[in-house]
């Protein structure tokens, strides 16, 4: 095809020397040097012809092609829905601009148009997440609702961070019915998640394999929906201010266990769900004065102290516990320190 459109394209150009050579005689004499001239001047523009053909027809209409394939059915919709507002506002606005003298009165109506329907396009299709808000606070465009097989559409926006998906613990609070709604993971996520998985050391490189099989898991389970997406905020480089970005626009939530994430989705007025802040809130509360049943297994920072652990991870202090080790006691709460890394419960042996 392309062949096709070049040899095309060298016709056309002979074809339009010739013409142009026949309306202006009176350049080309009939002598030996003016037919050299006007085989020369035929020969390049059929080069001219052959050359450029096919950038202003197959290559644009492939890379329109591509570029309608890249967009997302949001944005595919949005885009045609803002160029049909566009061109009826440029007709409108080209009526009374036709009763301008000619040339005017036939150009403006069509560059009017052309920048109505473009301008429309790019506008509806960045504040597509803003219109698709209002019209369903405007009754006009319904929520998702349950589909069949038990996948869920509606329910708040979620963007998952690539620290929750490595984790692992998601698929746990998603089987328990605390986290529902739509998963977005967008692509750039998915990237960096890729990234890690292709990295040369073996404990990213597991992390990263793991992060995908997770992935895999939230895919085909019918208790949430998840949805790769393609948005994206080229302005931004960092993929964790990307994200925030891309919650606050959907006016969705962030999914992480990344301190410094939460802390600037925060200050962006973004609402984050922590996996870290949840497992320690389920993690079982102590006053002082209560028993517990330990095992102390290593020694403490200080003289005299020992460590013990419960099944959940909560680190056990125990003041004089040092020369019990490896010993079961029952030993009596004093006091609670909670710290960003989790709680540690201070005790002595019970007497």
């Amino acid at each position: 095809m392309m062949r096709f459109i070049r040899v095309l394209g060298g016709a056309l150009g002979a074809i339009l020397a010739i013409s142009l050579a026949a309306a202006s005689p009176s350049f080309f004499d009939p002598s030996v040097a003016g037919r050299l001239i006007l085989g020369a001047w035929i020969v390049a523009w059929a080069v001219v012809g052959y050359s450029i053909l096919p950038h202003i027809t197959a290559e644009l209409a492939m890379r329109l092609m591509r570029g309608v394939s890249d967009l997302s059915t949001g944005e595919f919709v949005a885009a045609i829905g803002g160029m049909l507002v566009g061109l009826l506002m440029g007709v409108l606005l080209g009526l009374p601009l036709a009763n301008f003298p000619d040339p005017y009165g036939w150009i403006l109506p069509i560059g009017v148009s052309i920048v109505m329907g473009l301008g429309m396009t790019g506008l509806t299709v960045a504040k597509r997440h803003d219109l698709l808000v209002a019209a369903r606070g405007a009754g006009l465009v319904r929520p998702p609702v349950e589909q069949a097989g038990g996948t869920r559409t509606d329910g708040p926006v979620v963007y998952v961070d690539t620290s929750a998906i490595i984790d692992g613990r998601i698929t746990d609070v998603v089987a328990s019915g605390f986290l529902y709604g739509t998963l977005v993971v967008p692509r750039f996520v998915l990237g960096e998640l890729q990234h890690i998985a292709d990295q040369a050391d073996a404990a990213r490189r597991t992390r990263g394999r793991r992060g995908l099989e997770i992935l895999s898991l939230l895919q085909k389970d019918p208790r949430i929906s998840l949805e790769l997406t393609d948005e994206d905020a080229p302005e931004i480089d960092a993929v964790d201010a990307k994200l925030v970005q891309l919650a606050h626009q959907r006016e969705g939530a962030v999914l992480t266990t990344d301190y410094n994430l939460n802390r600037v989705a925060q200050l962006l007025g973004v609402r984050v769900l922590n996996l870290n802040h949840l497992a320690n809130a389920l993690k079982p509360a102590f006053l002082p004065g209560d028993e517990l049943s330990v095992k102390v297994i290593q020694q403490g920072k200080e003289p005299g102290q020992g460590v013990a652990f419960l099944d959940d991870g909560t680190m056990i202090v125990v003041e004089g516990g040092g020369s019990f080790l490896q010993h079961e006691l029952v030993v009596i709460v004093t006091r609670v320190l909670q710290t960003v890394a989790g709680r540690m419960v201070f005790a002595q042996p019970r007497a």
